[in-house]
């Protein structure tokens, strides 16, 4: 298992330390052994990952990594094949920001090889995956400690702190044709339809709230906050964090084409693609439109017929990049869609 980062004194600690001298000497050794990184990287492998990703309640930026280390590995791995592991994954995990513990707990336990352990008893892991041990998973985690029973860090698969299903939701419909992210983290989130409160920046989003002017039952739309419109894809924390001090974290739902952190809360939808800058049904939205997240079915959609989005769409130019130059501009006009993992080639 991987050490803790920080000792008490918020200083590297020596066990991050050693085991950053033990990566080095094991990169050296997989080259010795002529082993190279896509000999692990393997289809099974990143199913493994995400299985542990959301096991432990990870957050919706694990979508877009493992999508782009996926591309970069040319192993073939969609979002939505990323929605079949998280409706049969349980969450077991019970961490801050929706639970009580943090991974320092975890570590306590014996870390991230006590987890995978108990899923790979319970069949969620494929254990003949090989690897940087020159190992297979199975041969890594024989020796783990199991579970303990005196403790609720960690639920067993059989009575899991959320059920499969209920921690990373993706989405679908004519506000997200490839897609879009939520994070549930096993709360009983309702399915609403609200009125459509548009903002083309996270800035002024975050006045609207400040300032009061957004009610119970709206919906936030941040756009223009994507891949190439940021360009970057933010992260909108400051937003969903102003919602929750507002006491509004349960009745205002929002929705953006940019991204979240771990410490989100409430209806929070990201990764919306097609993204606005890309003229994704997101950028035209209109002030008071009525959206409707739906749950059970898994869709996010806006509420008028297609023709008045084709009429719509007739009037829509995309807005100017928001660099015209340096580095920026350039990953703005080579970066991918959220739904591919937002990479550049």
């Amino acid at each position: 298992s991987s050490n803790m980062a920080v000792d008490q004194q918020n200083r590297i600690s020596k066990q991050k330390r050693h085991d950053a001298i033990r990566s080095a000497h094991t990169l050296i050794a997989l080259l010795n052994h002529g082993i190279p990184s896509r000999e692990i990287m393997t289809r099974k492998a990143f199913e493994n990952a995400l299985t542990v990703a959301w096991a432990l309640g990870g957050s919706t930026n694990a979508v877009l990594h493992l999508l782009a280390l996926a591309k970069e590995a040319e192993v073939a791995l969609t979002l939505a094949d990323i929605a079949m592991i998280t409706r049969r994954v349980p969450l077991l995990g019970n961490f801050k920001p929706f639970g009580r513990y943090l991974m320092n707990d975890l570590h306590r336990l014996g870390g991230i090889p006590v987890v995978m352990r108990l899923l790979y008893e319970a069949g969620f892991l494929h254990g003949d995956c090989l690897t940087v041990t020159g190992k297979s998973i199975a041969d890594n985690i024989a020796d783990a400690p199991p579970v303990p029973n005196d403790q609720e860090v960690i639920s067993p698969t059989e009575r899991p702190y959320a059920a499969a299903g209920s921690h990373i939701r993706i989405l679908y419909g004519n506000l997200a044709e490839e897609g879009c992210v939520l994070k549930q983290s096993g709360k009983r989130l309702h399915t609403m339809t609200g009125v459509a409160r548009v903002f083309e920046r996270e800035e002024d989003s975050l006045s609207a709230i400040l300032d009061g002017r957004i009610k119970p039952g709206d919906v936030i739309v941040i756009r223009y906050e994507g891949p190439k419109g940021g360009p970057g894809m933010r992260e909108m924390l400051s937003p969903s964090a102003a919602l929750m001090g507002a006491g509004l974290g349960d009745s205002v739902a929002l929705i953006t084409d940019g991204r979240f952190s771990g410490g989100t809360h409430g209806i929070m939808i990201g990764h919306i693609s097609p993204e606005a800058m890309t003229g994704g049904n997101i950028a035209l939205i209109a002030e008071n439109d009525l959206i409707t997240i739906d749950l059970e079915n898994e869709a996010l959609n806006l509420n008028i017929s297609d023709s008045e989005l084709a009429k719509r769409r007739l009037n829509w130019h995309p807005p100017p990049i928001n660099r015209s130059s340096g580095v920026l501009s350039k990953y703005a006009r080579l970066v991918s869609s959220a739904a591919e993992g937002a990479v550049t080639h």
